[in-house]
């Protein structure tokens, strides 16, 4: 099986990120990484992706006078490498239903929460304030719902009496790059896809919150 073509979106640091070339490089993921792309030149992600190898490129979003053309531009630099999945890694923009429809079923994101609970941003203060005792992480594909497209995989974490939106982060991010990895590993391996409106793993069509790790 020809290995699965992989593009990575960021905007920041690229911990994701680094938890896939990882789990490409150990063999876990057959699948090779084409090229990291992120609208802001300073992303540290960039270094991760150039010190394993990995092309880059930066399409900076104030270099355009709308999202649309933002867009089309990204859709075409997308297009030229030829990938199997986009992966969003903490890419920090709303996308266009255009570009969304383009790459439908072959994009997938993880968002910092249980969806549907707390789509959007500040979900680990939210779910403080909410005095939740499970916080989390939500692996979904992309649809033009913002953060609401099927959910494949879920982690749980315990919201402790003492938590601050940094230190439950911290646990919550531990979980992301376990899951997302595995995630990507799945679809690399054709065991996973987009149906209608809900993700289908091994045949079987996932829950509306999808799996749970660890089952």
């Amino acid at each position: 099986m020809t290995p699965c073509r992989l593009v990575v979106l960021i905007s920041g640091s690229g911990s994701n990120l680094q938890a896939i070339i990882d789990a490409c490089a150990r063999g876990e993921i057959k699948a090779e990484i084409a090229a990291v792309i992120s609208n802001k030149a300073d992303a540290y992600g960039l270094e991760r992706a150039k010190n394993a190898g990995i092309q880059t490129r930066v399409l900076s979003h104030k270099d355009f006078d709308s999202r649309e053309a933002y867009d089309a531009e990204l859709m075409d630099i997308i297009d030229n490498f030829e990938p199997n999945l986009v992966v969003l890694a903490g890419f920090m923009r709303i996308l266009t239903p255009s570009l969304v429809q383009k790459f439908k079923g072959k994009m997938l994101n993880i968002h910092p929460s249980l969806l549907p609970k707390y789509q959007g941003l500040n979900t680990h203060q939210r779910a403080i304030d909410a005095k939740d005792d499970v916080h989390g992480v939500s692996v979904h594909f992309v649809t033009e719902e913002l953060d609401g497209g099927p959910v494949v995989l879920q982690a749980k974490v315990p919201v402790l009496e003492n938590d601050t939106a940094e230190t439950l982060a911290q646990r919550v991010h531990q979980q992301e790059h376990i899951i997302y990895p595995l995630v990507v590993k799945w679809f690399s391996e054709q065991r996973l896809k987009m149906e209608a409106d809900y993700a289908v793993f091994d045949e079987k069509k996932l829950p509306a919150h999808g799996a749970h790790y660890p089952e």
